[in-house]
């Protein structure tokens, strides 16, 4: 189990809401912290990592669909 499985699964526990909607593929997390490294370097402001991907987060979760938000995000 990786440390974000486990952070994950705490998370589910603690909120009552099932692990496996929360878990991320890896394609997922590899187009997160594609978005976060680009929000740092775009943006000059490390910050801007963690705050994009809650943005992102809430996007989805609202229905929207990664592959486009990203797009959005970086301009393609």
């Amino acid at each position: 189990m990786t440390w974000i499985s486990e952070v994950t699964a705490r998370i589910a526990d603690a909120s009552g809401l099932d692990a496996t909607v929360l878990a991320l593929d890896p394609g997922e997390a590899e187009t997160l912290l594609r978005l976060a490294a680009f929000a740092a370097h775009e943006s000059g402001e490390r910050t801007n990592a963690p705050l994009l991907c809650h943005v992102l987060g809430r996007a989805v979760a609202l229905g929207a669909p990664l592959d486009e938000v990203a797009r959005a995000v970086e301009g393609a």
